[in-house]
């Protein structure tokens, strides 16, 4: 391991704004700060937004300057990456700003009913070898996860590259007979769609933009539907 690394990962322990739970503190029971997050990390009683796989955590980071009447959880595993949008938050003094450094397929170990408002994933691994589905952070297995803790009237946001991703998503929200509130697939090129929010660009979103692809939105809600089903997905032929 690099030295930068080791030094992230040491600056990462110094922060307020992170949460580093010990693998047994979370495996198959809950974390102590499950439905206390109001109370106990952000000392106030705002809605929760969850960015998931926040890597570099500009995506969190931006919308807690946007918006300081919500609180913002970027999640993420890498913690080198993650220790960016910490250290923003710290040096900039953000109260509505944390990060939770943990594997999303133990998300349920943190938050409890209805204590989520919204969340975002924001150019996720798209999973393409078909093997690897169900890893996807909207296969119907995570969305079942997060409906034991995000509100049912509450929206999911999903801003991809990755046209095969999107697609998916919308197949299995529309298989399972849930709401799409919002759904465009090239962002910046229908003209007005990308508001302040949607045209907040990371360092991965930049990147792409310059090799030419196309940013696509969906957001939809679970209506409080805690089963979903499974689909066989054929993407357009174009992919």
């Amino acid at each position: 391991m690099g030295k930068d690394k080791l030094r992230r990962f040491r600056e990462m322990e110094t922060f307020d704004c992170v949460v580093q739970p010990q693998f047994e503190e979370v495996f198959h029971k809950d974390y102590k700060l499950k439905g206390c997050w109001r109370k106990d990390f952000f000392h106030n009683d705002n809605p929760i937004v969850l960015e998931l796989g926040c890597g570099r955590g500009e995506y969190t980071v931006a919308m807690g300057r946007m918006f300081p009447d919500r609180n913002f959880i970027g999640v993420d595993i890498k913690g080198a990456r993650m220790w960016r949008g910490a250290k923003t938050a710290t040096e900039e003094g953000m109260t509505n700003v944390g990060f939770l450094r943990t594997r999303i397929e133990f998300i349920g170990s943190f938050f409890d009913e209805n204590e989520v408002d919204e969340i975002w994933i924001t150019f996720p691994d798209p999973q393409l070898d078909k093997k690897r589905v169900k890893k996807r952070l909207t296969s119907p297995g995570f969305l079942q996860m997060y409906s034991h803790f995000l509100k049912s009237d509450s929206a999911i946001n999903l801003k991809t590259d990755c046209l095969h991703l999107h697609q998916y998503t919308k197949a299995v929200v529309e298989h399972n007979g849930l709401v799409i509130e919002s759904c465009c697939s090239d962002i910046y090129g229908t003209e007005g769609f990308a508001d302040d929010l949607l045209s907040v660009k990371t360092t991965y979103e930049s990147r792409f933009l310059a090799e030419g692809c196309k940013i696509t939105y969906l957001r939809f809600s679970l209506n409080g539907k805690k089963e979903l089903a499974d689909i066989e997905f054929v993407p357009d032929k174009e992919l």
